[in-house]
């Protein structure tokens, strides 16, 4: 399998991760054999390091860096918040047209590891703009229809699954998100619109090149599954227009021909 390079040069290179993908290795799922950055060392032929992360079911501008010297300067502008990132989500219900959330969380605990503690709450921040609305005739929960929306995301703090819990912190869970959704919406996605996977694509970054100090702007498309949504409830006009412009454009096999494991065709026991 061949990733999907949206930006190369000596210094950098960015893929489109697809849903289902692990960046690297993890304790969570022993049993994968692919990692997004094994992939990339072996269609590159030389390593690469991370600079950030993206969660496995999350799609998105994911990059690395070329040499360890790189990678510090990338993860430096993490750490001023220099980097600007933009997700898409499809979540349930009518969202407002805007919702800046201060809102602190106590950073997940992990029962991988030995002698875990609660931690205090880290500041976590993020804005979500209201890009469409849809209304289907359909009762899935205890409405007799059902109402969802398509958002633009901006976290400007990154905490571990910051989006898909400031939004199931306002009662808007992302749509297939097996931890922190909605089964009934997220098996209703899955079985009757195609739809087996967590609905969070990360479609744009900008940050400046650590060497030259150029504005990178890295967008990235979303899969066939999220497209065809788009095509389903006439959103198409409503996203980005830098967007609109990438699709224009045909995909990268990659992208449409990842095959999901198991937990991520079934996002929810029925």
């Amino acid at each position: 399998m061949e990733l999907d390079f949206i930006y190369e040069d000596e210094h950098l290179v960015a893929i489109n991760k697809p849903s289902g993908l692990l960046v690297h290795r993890s304790e969570i799922d022993r049993h994968e054999t692919a990692f997004a950055l094994q992939l990339v060392r072996n269609q590159l032929g030389q390593r690469v390091y991370p600079v950030h992360r993206l969660d496995k079911p999350t799609s998105g501008v994911l990059v690395f860096a070329r040499q360890p010297e790189t990678a510090s300067l990338v993860v430096e502008q993490w750490r001023q918040r220099d980097v600007e990132k933009h997700y898409l989500a499809i979540v349930r219900g009518y969202m407002p047209e805007f919702t800046h959330l201060d809102y602190a969380m106590s950073p997940p605990v992990d029962k991988y590891a030995k002698h875990e503690r609660i931690k205090p709450p880290q500041e976590a921040i993020t804005d979500f703009t209201s890009l469409a609305q849809v209304e289907i005739p359909v009762a899935i929960d205890k409405y007799p229809q059902s109402r969802y929306s398509l958002i633009d995301c901006r976290p400007h703090t990154g905490r571990k699954h910051q989006i898909r819990r400031h939004l199931k912190h306002l009662s808007h869970p992302i749509i297939g998100d097996a931890r922190y959704g909605k089964g009934r919406h997220s098996r209703y996605f899955r079985d009757y619109m195609d739809a087996p996977r967590l609905l969070l694509h990360a479609w744009s970054l900008e940050m400046n090149h650590p060497y030259t100090g150029e504005l990178l702007t890295l967008i990235a498309r979303p899969d066939r599954i999220m497209r065809q949504l788009f095509d389903r409830f006439e959103w198409n006009l409503a996203l980005p227009e830098s967007l609109q412009s990438e699709l224009q454009h045909p995909p990268h096999p990659s992208m449409d021909a990842f095959l999901l494991p198991p937990e991520l065709r079934n996002p929810e026991k029925p």
